[in-house]
């Protein structure tokens, strides 16, 4: 089973190696790993997905949580959240095929970023289903080269009426 988990850091040099190392010492498998920024400049945030079973994730999560720059460790399976990843992606489109390209892309409301005499990049961010629906469909045209960042996600605020 997959699972997402949200790891607030300290923003210093090293923590990426630390927790890495952590996981290849314990033989954990990361599907995706993604790091950046948060409102806070003194904090960075790590989104991991893992594959395994519950026991396995909290068994990472207790690990991540004894990490000393560690902030904090959140696994938000069972929680609503909103998830999304972002592709690049470079298609063969030559002339005659154009317009049905752009088509695909206008209904995966993905964006034209570059194009050239043979190739279109494009990006789209979504789901992970998505991402992977759009690099399905792109298959048959030839696809040159694709870059992803991975899943990134938050929890989803949902407000209470009062």
């Amino acid at each position: 089973m997959k699972h997402i988990i949200s790891a607030l850091v300290e923003n210093k040099p090293g923590v990426l190696a630390h927790v890495a190392g952590m996981f290849a010492a314990r033989a954990f498998n990361i599907d995706s790993l993604v790091v950046g920024r948060t409102e806070d400049p003194q904090l960075s945030r790590m989104t991991i997905v893992v594959i395994g079973d519950d026991k396995v994730v909290e068994q990472v999560r207790k690990q991540l949580a004894k990490i000393v720059p560690v902030v904090k460790v959140q696994d938000f399976m069972g929680q609503p959240m909103v998830a999304r990843d972002l592709m690049l992606i470079s298609v063969s489109a030559p002339p005659e095929k154009r317009p049905e390209i752009l088509s695909m892309i206008e209904m995966f409301r993905g964006k034209v970023v570059d194009i050239g005499q043979r190739f279109i990049t494009i990006e789209i961010s979504g789901p992970e289903e998505k991402i992977e629906a759009f690099i399905n469909i792109c298959r048959p045209y030839g696809i040159k080269s694709v870059a992803r960042t991975g899943t990134i996600a938050m929890p989803r605020h949902i407000q209470k009426d009062a």
